[in-house]
């Protein structure tokens, strides 16, 4: 009985000693202390890096960079919540290889929609069979009614890179116009629509 005892006591001073070891540790540096001397000082905090990214194939290397889709970082504390309640409706950027991915999609839907634009004749129909026609299947395209002309939302691939943009004005009065975009998708979300509810 004795023998039971003392192994009992034994393995309940292992995480006995463990913690006034990882205690011992803690709050060593005093106020005022000089932090540089042993280790990074407390202000060297690690923050995320945005990916380098590099000319296109067809992008002048002098290219302006494209406005940014994130939020900036915070220097003070917000005065209002509406920024981060709705983050999880702004899209990733594109960087790296996947930028030139999304730049090249972009590219081939201008030139698929060109003709419409000249005419100035398109619907969701037409606008949705061109984009069928670059090789996406049904289910990868979206195409509906917008301001004044055609939206359109295309998953490139399943990163996901996503086209958005719209087929819109009149070639006769003021010039119709294609827009196109490339992002990477949202936070919390799989696909390319942007979400209605996030967390």
């Amino acid at each position: 009985m004795t023998k039971i005892g003392t192994t009992g006591a034994r393995a309940g001073m292992v995480p006995l000693a463990l913690l006034a070891v990882l205690a011992a540790g803690c709050g060593t540096q005093r106020a005022g202390g000089d932090a540089g001397a042993g280790g990074p000082s407390r202000s060297a905090v690690a923050s995320p890096s945005t990916p380098k990214d590099f000319p296109c194939p067809g992008e002048s290397p002098t290219a302006s960079p494209q406005p940014s889709t994130a939020t900036p970082s915070p220097t003070a504390p917000p005065t209002d919540h509406y920024a981060e309640n709705h983050g999880f409706m702004i899209p990733f950027e594109l960087h790296g290889k996947r930028r030139c991915q999304g730049l090249a999609a972009v590219a081939r839907v201008r030139e698929a929609l060109e003709p419409q634009r000249r005419r100035g004749r398109f619907s969701p129909e037409s606008v949705r069979k061109a984009l069928v026609g670059l090789g996406y299947s049904g289910g990868q395209v979206q195409a509906y009614p917008g301001d004044g002309g055609v939206g359109f939302l295309i998953q490139v691939d399943d990163y996901p890179v996503c086209v958005e943009g719209s087929l819109a004005g009149n070639p006769d009065l003021d010039g119709a116009t294609t827009k196109a975009d490339a992002f990477g998708g949202y936070p919390d979300h799989e696909g390319c629509d942007q979400p209605s509810g996030g967390h």
